[in-house]
């Protein structure tokens, strides 16, 4: 019963999204909500929970961490401006996109941050004593939140620089992956796995699977890179010589090919 209060508050969350979208004219504002959606599982545990464990505590801190930093960037990120993407979807949904958008971005969002914050709600309604799984999930999730940190950072000083609006930044993380925040908010995402499944409930490695193929094939890689090749020319090169996910040395003598 504690996981449908947390989707009644999630979903509660997300209707004042929507009457935000009203006073803003436009939609970017979920991104910033997606983390939070996610934490109030978590806080929603909590109150309905009697004693806290050590385990729930540990998951406390993860969540507020890693959703306040990825709000709060991605707020910074998107302010004044609409994404692309919701620019798309508004085009596509026209005429009267102000009340479909009400189920197509901010219910489906809502609902989906719900299925996926399970791990959350397994770990902090547990009385289970720690294990060694939670010290691998704490320690990815450290890694993690490390890894996507540094990324978004050396990405936002390179953006920053008018030379560099139609270059590939290709140092720091960047030259191992060209995706390094992406792989940093797997590895958090494997982590709150392992802290749920610590648990002992396994539907909570059912998560990261979730978000590595949504990473990967849906909102992440796949997507970003189906436009960018048109912004920045020099990415064909940086593609043949870089590994997209996972970290690895750079192919020089592939990229002396191209």
């Amino acid at each position: 019963m504690i996981y449908i209060y947390a989707l009644i508050a999630i979903v509660m969350f997300a209707l004042c999204g929507w009457l935000l979208s009203f006073a803003t004219r436009h939609y970017s504002h979920v991104d910033s909500m997606w983390s939070l959606f996610i934490a109030i599982t978590a806080y929603t545990s909590v109150l309905f929970t009697d004693d806290l464990s050590s385990r729930a505590l540990l998951v406390l801190i993860a969540a507020t961490l890693w959703a306040l930093r990825l709000s709060l960037f991605l707020a910074w990120r998107n302010w004044g401006t609409e994404d692309h993407r919701y620019q798309t979807i508004r085009q596509n949904n026209e005429p009267h996109f102000w009340f479909k958008s009400l189920y197509i971005i901010f219910a489906f969002q809502a609902l989906l941050a719900w299925v996926i914050s399970y791990p959350l709600y397994a770990a902090v309604t547990s009385a289970r004593v720690l294990n060694w799984l939670d010290m691998a999930g704490g320690l990815l999730f450290l890694l993690g939140i490390y890894w996507e940190v540094v990324a978004d950072w050396q990405l936002m000083r390179f953006r920053a620089r008018a030379d560099h609006q139609s270059s590939v930044l290709q140092s720091g993380l960047w030259r191992y992956s060209r995706h390094p925040n992406y792989f940093g908010e797997c590895l958090i995402w494997w982590g709150f796995g392992m802290l749920g499944a610590a648990s002992g409930n396994h539907w909570a490695w059912l998560s990261p699977v979730i978000m590595t193929f949504l990473l990967l094939k849906v909102s992440g890689v796949s997507l970003m890179e189906q436009t960018i090749h048109s912004r920045r020319p020099g990415y064909a090169a940086y593609v043949h010589s870089t590994n997209a996910f996972i970290p690895g040395l750079p192919k020089p003598e592939r990229a002396n090919d191209v």
